[in-house]
């Protein structure tokens, strides 16, 4: 799967960074794009890249502070003409995302020429969809604000050729209908299918987190995560002033790597005090220190394969 960044900014748009924006490719597992909030000009940015948006079937949204959903109805508008015309979508998101959405389709007298499933969360939520399992717990940000937890389908082991040669089975289609069964015939006997292929492969995990300070449900979504989105408004300086803001400092996202044993983190919502070249002077500083987890301060289009 694959992850890029449309948005990498806190608050407010820089020359360098627009608001938050996150796509998320689900292949090889499936042909979609799952979006994860639309700041402000999100559709814009897509521009600029390959992904179309008619392959968007979901959009989770963390919380309904502006800078995540202030290009959401532009985006849908867009998407009418775009691709998306009879393709459903679903929109996951705080309770009040279906009333923003469609009051504001309805006063623009904008039209949809495509369905639209809304999901409300309150506290928790456990939604499956084609093999993905997706949890999103509540976070700490002052306002209702979620993470989300994104669990990839596991993948079959491989046909153990040697196992099956040796009960006498040669390679041909019968193959298939051991890889597919539970069970299967041959020469008149029943086999396990299990004990003619390896080990299932668990599909990699992705924790993709709303602004949040640090909080005891953080580790619900990231624990043993391949990989981790998590904002950073501050990425020095008093750890304070984060969380005043019901915001994270660095050294909280990086607590949290190593509690949840996360492999890799992706670090975004980075304030608009700091300038690309001030962030990169940051980063390598971070990095000569022994005991800095593998991350990175990721910028505008960004993409990280996993």
């Amino acid at each position: 799967m694959e992850i890029t960044f449309f948005g990498t900014s806190a608050g407010l748009p820089t020359k360098e960074r627009n608001t938050q924006a996150i796509a998320l490719n689900l292949e090889p597992y499936s042909n979609n794009i799952w979006l994860f909030d639309v700041g402000e000009a999100t559709q814009h940015q897509i521009l600029h890249h390959s992904i179309k948006l008619g392959k968007v079937d979901h959009i989770f949204i963390t919380h309904m502070h502006g800078d995540h959903i202030f290009g959401l109805p532009g985006l849908l508008s867009s998407r009418s003409f775009q691709g998306g015309e009879g393709l459903p979508l679903t929109v996951v998101g705080p309770k009040g995302i279906k009333e923003f959405v469609e009051t504001t389709l309805r006063l623009s007298e904008s039209r949809l020429n495509y369905p639209i499933t809304y999901i409300e969360i309150e506290n928790h939520l456990s939604y499956q969809h084609n093999g993905f399992n997706v949890e999103a717990h509540l976070l700490n940000h002052g306002i209702t604000s979620f993470g989300y937890r994104v669990e990839a389908p596991s993948t079959q082991g491989k046909i153990d050729v040697q196992a099956l040669k040796s009960i006498g089975l040669e390679p041909g289609p019968k193959y298939q209908e051991v890889k597919n069964n539970e069970t299967f015939e041959y020469n008149g006997k029943i086999y396990d299918s299990s004990q003619f292929k390896g080990d299932e492969k668990q599909g990699p995990v992705a924790a993709i987190f709303g602004d949040t300070m640090p909080c005891n449900n953080e580790l619900l979504i990231a624990r043993n995560a391949n990989v981790m989105v998590h904002e950073s408004t501050y990425i020095e300086g008093d750890k304070n002033l984060a969380n005043n803001y019901h915001h994270s400092h660095i050294d909280d996202v990086f607590d949290l790597i190593k509690e949840a044993n996360v492999e890799y983190s992706l670090i975004t919502h980075i304030s608009n005090r700091y300038t690309q070249e001030e962030v990169e002077s940051i980063s390598e500083l971070l990095k000569t220190k022994s005991d800095t987890p593998p991350f990175k301060f990721v910028k505008d289009f960004d993409t990280w394969s996993f």
